[in-house]
């Protein structure tokens, strides 16, 4: 990795870490609707979109990378930041475990995969089998190894469609526990009660 994108990196982190840090203890900020027709939300991930450094990036500072699927006038898109993030306990557990990067399904910004193919947002949504948002794709703890694996097999958790607040929050702790590891989504909701 070069020194300048390190620098920048850095900044972004810095920047970012300062505005997470002013934030704390108030309520949740509201997200702020983009030119692209997308809520963002102050907390998500500011990305070079190279999955490859945000995984590695996000592992360093003992989190994990999820993508967020979303597209302009998605209901279920408005309703996961309208009431979910919107909840502060969803929202700092989140944002205290995850770097959230925010994905446009038919967007056309460059993202670099980790296979290192550059591929507009639309055409990575299709690599990956994205159909639905929002989609919420969750990736293992280390970059090891994933280059290697078949796209659909680099992810260790996937939510199509809308949650509901106590599923969404379920399904975050189901990726950050690694319960996959020992079972399905669907037996650790049964085993949570």
């Amino acid at each position: 990795m070069s020194l300048s994108r390190s620098t920048r990196r850095g900044f972004l982190a810095l920047a970012s870490s300062a505005a997470l840090a002013a934030g704390r203890g108030v309520a949740v900020a509201e997200p702020a609707l983009g030119d692209d027709g997308l809520y963002h939300e102050p907390w998500f991930l500011q990305s070079f979109l190279d999955l490859r450094e945000d995984l590695e990036s996000a592992a360093a500072n003992g989190k994990r990378l999820v993508i967020m699927w979303e597209l302009r006038g998605c209901p279920y898109c408005r309703e996961t930041h309208l009431v979910n993030f919107a909840d502060a306990g969803i929202a700092n557990y989140i944002r205290d475990n995850f770097e959230v990067l925010q994905l446009n399904l038919i967007g056309s910004r460059k993202v670099t995969d980790f296979d290192r193919q550059e591929l507009s947002e639309k055409d990575l949504a299709q690599k990956y089998g994205i159909r639905f948002t929002p989609t919420f794709q969750f990736f293992p703890p280390s970059s090891s190894g994933v280059e290697a694996k078949d796209s659909m097999a680099r992810e260790v958790a996937r939510a199509p469609g809308y949650l509901k607040p106590q599923h969404f929050l379920a399904m975050f702790r189901f990726v950050r526990e690694r319960a996959y590891e020992r079972g399905s989504f669907k037996d650790f909701l049964a085993a949570s009660g």
